[in-house]
């Protein structure tokens, strides 16, 4: 395939755009997201389809969302990647990726995401988890690190739990800013999220656990027992064997479940 589309495009700052140029990478990634005939792929933001190119030519047909209408355009009239792609120019922190999924063909969503929005990017993705086989994504190292935390760590947060009670969280691989055009400042990594088919230990409502964890991570030096005390007292905590001295850090995920089932239970007017 032609690696023409890679001249003549300046990266813009708006869009947190790097683009991947390291060929050896670039085969390892594809060799870990495994792309086959058939699949219902899905590439979030193509840019210069440095992974458009080799997943076509092994899986066939995919689907990409691109904001950028440059490169909308690029891909739209590239002489051998366009006859394979299905093009949405839109903002994938808003689009609606259930539109493209079927119960017979799950999603398999990859891309190279922007930094500066992949946070809420993957908590927007989360949301279509029942329709999505597994996702690829690579992503500042340190964001990795929080997806895949455990308790007692300080990288442990609310995109630890939001992702970990969702999604099994499987680090595939870091990468140096060597490998991007322009180099971010920033070490990167690889991760897999495969969507729990289900999921043993269940919270009544997912908006809760989201609660509990804002409450949490949002001073995190706190104490449970200050950082709660909107939503539980420290009576309650004890009544639920839970140590209101510990901070957030030190709750296991299960914990969190506890407790976003124990406000929706016991529901309290914040306003």
């Amino acid at each position: 395939m032609s690696k023409n589309i890679h001249l003549g495009h300046q990266a813009k700052k708006r869009f947190g755009q790097n683009f991947l140029h390291d060929e050896s990478i670039i085969s390892k990634i594809v060799d870990a997201i495994n792309p086959e005939p058939g699949e219902n792929l899905v590439e979030i933001g193509p840019g210069l389809g440095a992974l458009t190119e080799p997943v076509i030519e092994r899986a066939g047909d995919i689907s990409v969302v691109e904001l950028d209408r440059d490169l909308a355009h690029r891909l739209r009239h590239h002489p051998f990647l366009a006859p394979h792609l299905t093009i949405y120019e839109d903002d994938a922190l808003n689009f609606d990726f259930a539109k493209l999924a079927s119960a017979e063909r799950p999603l398999r969503i990859f891309g190279n995401l922007p930094y500066n929005i992949s946070t809420p990017l993957i908590f927007h993705l989360l949301t279509f988890k029942d329709k999505v086989k597994d996702m690829h994504f690579m992503l500042q190292k340190e964001v990795v690190q929080r997806m895949a935390s455990g308790e007692n760590c300080k990288a442990f947060g609310r995109l630890s739990i939001m992702t970990q009670y969702q999604c099994q969280v499987l680090p595939v691989m870091e990468i140096g800013p060597e490998a991007f055009k322009p180099a971010p400042k920033v070490d990167s990594a690889i991760v897999r999220l495969i969507p729990h088919k289900e999921i043993k230990n269940p919270v009544k409502d997912i908006k809760a656990l989201n609660t509990v964890c804002l409450a949490a991570f949002n001073q995190r030096r706190k104490t449970i027992r200050n950082s709660f005390k909107k939503l539980i007292s420290a009576e309650q905590l004890i009544g639920l064997d839970i140590d209101p001295t510990l901070r957030a850090e030190n709750l296991s995920l299960d914990t969190f479940v506890k407790l976003a089932n124990f406000i929706v239970d016991n529901p309290v007017d914040i306003t």
